[in-house]
């Protein structure tokens, strides 16, 4: 399978719309609209947890905990620089850096990170398969 940079196809433009529906759900904090571009078996590695999460159930489910226990809520969340490389016909990875303004406790804090999203074709749909946030 060969892996190659998309700059400007048609099937990339897809996953980039995709991308932004996701991070703009996400800096909404649209909750049901957020976790509604990831599959069922999406797993997620983020800096800020200790364990990689090995669905989307697990993920909404500490989502829910930050929300109860630290008051979490995102408040904005911007997208810049993004890269879409194909894998195949039904693959595809974004590369971007996000600047995400959240709150917790009363406090707010903007927080500037990488994060690589791993998309698979899903009859019409493009959906998260795997997200990977670093600092």
């Amino acid at each position: 399978m060969s892996t190659v940079e998309v700059a400007h196809s048609d099937t990339a433009a897809e996953i980039m719309a995709a991308a932004q529906s996701l991070v703009g759900a996400f800096g909404r904090h649209d909750v049901d609209r957020y976790f509604a571009h990831f599959s069922e078996d999406a797993t997620f590695v983020f800096h800020t947890v200790d364990r990689m999460l090995r669905s989307r159930r697990e993920y909404e489910e500490l989502w829910r905990t930050w929300e109860a226990e630290d008051g979490f809520r995102v408040q904005h969340c911007r997208s810049a620089d993004g890269v879409v490389r194909m894998i195949g016909a039904d693959g595809a990875v974004l590369t971007h850096r996000v600047t995400t303004v959240i709150s917790t406790k009363g406090k707010e804090e903007t927080l500037e990170e990488r994060e690589t999203i791993v998309f698979a074709r899903s009859g019409e749909r493009w959906l998260a398969v795997h997200e990977h946030l670093s600092g």
